[in-house]
């Protein structure tokens, strides 16, 4: 770096210094914390973003966020130039950045790494950050401590786009990136335009909704989701959408609400009650990231029956599935393409759900636990369908399988316009332009599950039949060093300690249908316990049980 470029990083940093005694680290969701420890990181995440911009010569995202967290606490990620998260690689660098002590070591450390990258400060090439946050009261002041560190770089500018859902942000940034126009209008007009298009291409034959299922009703978890999924509604027609707990309403942000509460807790959000029994309802979370569906359970109050994101996966596979057989099963097309479509699954997907999709016939792939291994996994299949049980997950599709699409699309419409195989393209191309390709999509899903519904002629209930998911329990155990537990196979085979993964297996073989695994925490000096058995007495019995073995064997 030269002397300018210096200067401006040590006198705009010197009004940004860390809190004494605080250590933060860049996981999956980016750094979180209380919002009153957040400026100097947030700050430095604008420095990382801008550099991050001019080392790949493309658009940088970086959203102010703390998803399904508690309101007072928020958080800031990056979205990379292909609107997915931050390059693993510059993790550790995140890290460091955000712990350096003095203005001093900060501009020591840069200078460190942007010689080892290559990064010119050239005066030639620039850097462009999207700036995006969430509701929370916090998010305004971080937002300009972002914008301060973008703008210590030279040739960089910030562009603020508001208060927008994460996967929103995380879209512009794919978008732009691929020269497409890429503005929230933007976004908003492909989910709408491509929702009418499925609805458009339902079979004839098919039947309707009965007249309890007409309506959707969503709960928006007090954020920013409730807000977008009102405008969206707007442009929908064949939807019926209520809103509640909506930013405007007047809630707090992920309290007794959202996605994440209603998945784990498996109650009814605030303001669902008997009056919406049998009614199909879903939930997001504070930034609209993850999606669960569910129905008020008449007889209990407050119960719920979940249809999770191992459920959301099942679903669009099948529909997926149906659409690849027709096309298959076409005579006379140039090119024919046997699409590879695959399943991405953590060990932490109910074991009902893998084998309800192994019976289908499907490729299942496991990975480590996080977004980062799943989607990873993902973009390696034609289309690759990945989601975790909290409810994220998103469909991608090959650039060469879309490519494939359009010109089947186009032959098809030449030779036999109104065929089903016409019908089955022009779906899986919708179907592309509606989920978000860059990250999971809460808004995006629920239109997608929307109209696959109405597709099926299926209700919540008939939906949620699919499978029964085999009772579960998870666990936490507090150990010294959860370093000393090391998995390998996804995290299903402990290798480290010796002896623990025979002694699971030995507790897991006692129990019908058992399954258990165990994993360190990556966040805290924890190992994870998940067990699965026939019964909820035998799941616990037996988590309870290789509790006990991971304390004696850590002990």
């Amino acid at each position: 770096m030269n002397e300018q470029q210096q200067s401006l990083i040590l006198e705009s940093s010197s009004r940004f210094l860390p809190p004494q005694g605080v250590k933060l680290s860049y996981g999956t969701a980016g750094f979180r914390a209380d919002a009153s420890l957040l400026q100097s990181t947030v700050y430095r995440v604008g420095i990382l973003a801008a550099l991050r911009s001019l080392k790949t010569q493309s658009v940088i995202g970086v959203m102010i966020t703390a998803s399904h967290n508690k309101v007072s606490d928020n958080g800031v990620k990056i979205a990379d130039p292909n609107g997915g998260m931050l390059s693993q690689h510059w993790e550790p660098f995140a890290d460091a950045l955000a712990n350096a002590p003095s203005p001093q070591e900060l501009i020591q450390l840069i200078n460190e790494f942007v010689k080892k990258e290559g990064i010119q400060f050239d005066g030639v090439k620039h850097a462009e950050i999207l700036l995006g946050r969430d509701t929370r009261p916090s998010g305004e002041a971080l937002l300009e401590a972002a914008k301060e560190g973008v703008a210590s770089i030279v040739g960089a500018v910030a562009m603020d786009l508001g208060i927008l859902t994460t996967p929103q942000l995380h879209w512009m940034v794919w978008a732009r990136n691929k020269g497409m126009k890429a503005s929230e209008q933007d976004y908003v007009e492909q989910l709408s335009s491509s929702f009418r298009c499925l609805m458009d291409l339902i079979p004839s034959q098919r039947s309707k909704f009965d007249g309890t299922n007409d309506k959707l009703v969503v709960d928006g978890a007090n954020g920013v989701g409730g807000l977008k999924l009102k405008v969206l509604e707007k442009l929908l027609n064949g939807l019926l959408i209520e809103v509640r707990n909506s930013s405007e309403d007047g809630g707090v942000l992920n309290e007794g609400v959202g996605a994440d509460y209603v998945q784990k807790e498996k109650v009814a959000p605030h303001g669902f009650g008997s009056s919406d029994a049998g009614i199909r309802c879903a939930s997001l979370d504070g930034d609209a990231d993850r999606l669960v569906y569910f129905t008020v359970n008449p007889e209990s109050s407050g119960a719920i029956d979940l249809v999770d994101g191992d459920k959301i996966l099942s679903l669009f596979a099948l529909f997926i599935r149906e659409q690849l057989s027709i096309l298959n099963e076409r005579e006379g097309t140039k090119n024919n393409h046997q699409a590879r479509l695959g399943i991405v699954q953590t060990a932490y997907a109910n074991g009902a759900s893998t084998n309800y999709l192994k019976q289908l016939g499907l490729e299942i792939n496991l990975t480590p636990t996080g977004v980062k291994y799943l989607h990873e996994k993902a973009a390696e299949f034609d289309i690759g369908i990945y989601f975790e049980a909290n409810g994220h997950g998103t469909i991608l599709f090959s650039e060469s399988f879309v490519g494939w699409l359009e010109a089947t699309t186009n032959e098809l419409s030449a030779r036999s316009k109104g065929s089903d195989a016409e019908k089955a393209a022009l779906r899986l191309l919708a179907t592309s332009r509606l989920i978000n390709q860059a990250v999971g999509d809460a808004l995006s899903g629920v239109l997608l599950v929307e109209v696959i519904l109405q597709h099926m002629g299926w209700s919540i209930h008939r939906w949620n039949e699919l499978y029964h998911d085999l009772p579960s329990r998870q666990l936490k155990v507090k150990v010294a060093d959860r370093t000393a537990v090391i998995t390998t196979n996804a995290e299903t085979v402990v290798v480290s300690p010796p002896g623990l993964q025979e002694a699971i297996n030995n507790e897991t073989g006692k129990y019908s249908q058992g399954r258990c695994f165990v994993r360190p925490s990556g966040t805290e000096d924890v190992v994870r316990v998940y067990a699965e058995a026939s019964s909820q007495e035998a799941a616990d019995s037996l988590a309870n049980s290789v509790a006990k073995l991971v304390d004696q064997f850590l002990g």
